[in-house]
C-alpha cells in the first residue's frame, strides 16, 4: 500500500511539474484583442512569437516581437487584457546578485544573449526572462523574484 501512494505521489508531481512549462502558440493562436493591442502599440513589429507560461503565479501570454531591430516583450493575461511590458536589460549586470549565483549553478559556463525583467504591475517583487547559451545549445530561463531557476528549456 505504500507503494502505492508513494508511485501515485511521484506521478502527481511528474504531472504537475509538465504542466508548469511553458506551451508555444502559433501566430494565429494569438487571441485578436492581443494583436489589435500589439499592433497598435507596436505598429512596425516583426518576428512575433507567443507562448502560454505563468508569471507572479498568474496564467500569461508572453508574446516577444522585435521593433526596429530591438526586442520586446508584451505580456498579456489569459483573457487578452494586458497585463505589463518586459524590460530590455543589458544582461546579467542588473540582475540580482542571487540571480547570478543561482544561474551559475545550474549554468556553470553560460553566456546571456537576452534577458528581460518584469515588474510585478500587482505589487512587489521581479521576475527575469533570460535566453543564454551554455553547452552549445540555447536554453530559455525564467528566474523568480526570489532569485531561483524556476524554468529551463531548450529553444
Amino acid at each position: 500500500m505504500r507503494h502505492y501512494f508513494l508511485k501515485l505521489s511521484f506521478l502527481v508531481l511528474t504531472a504537475c511539474s509538465i504542466s508548469a512549462y511553458a506551451e508555444v502558440m502559433s501566430k494565429e493562436a494569438i487571441p485578436e484583442k492581443v494583436m489589435q493591442h500589439l499592433n497598435k502599440k507596436h505598429p512596425k513589429a516583426t518576428d512575433i512569437t507567443a507562448e502560454t507560461t505563468k508569471h507572479f503565479g498568474q496564467d500569461v501570454i508572453e508574446v516577444r516581437l522585435k521593433e526596429n531591430g530591438v526586442s520586446a516583450m508584451e505580456i498579456y493575461r489569459a483573457n487578452g487584457n494586458y497585463h505589463v511590458s518586459g524590460i530590455n536589460i543589458a544582461a546579467d549586470d542588473l540582475m540580482f546578485a542571487t540571480s547570478r549565483e543561482n544561474l551559475k549553478k545550474v549554468f556553470p559556463e553560460y553566456s546571456i544573449k537576452e534577458a528581460f525583467l518584469i515588474v510585478n504591475p500587482n505589487g512587489v517583487g521581479e521576475e527575469f526572462d533570460v535566453t543564454l547559451e551554455s553547452g552549445g545549445k540555447q536554453w530559455d530561463v525564467s528566474i523568480d523574484k526570489a532569485g531561483n531557476v524556476e524554468k529551463k528549456e531548450i529553444n
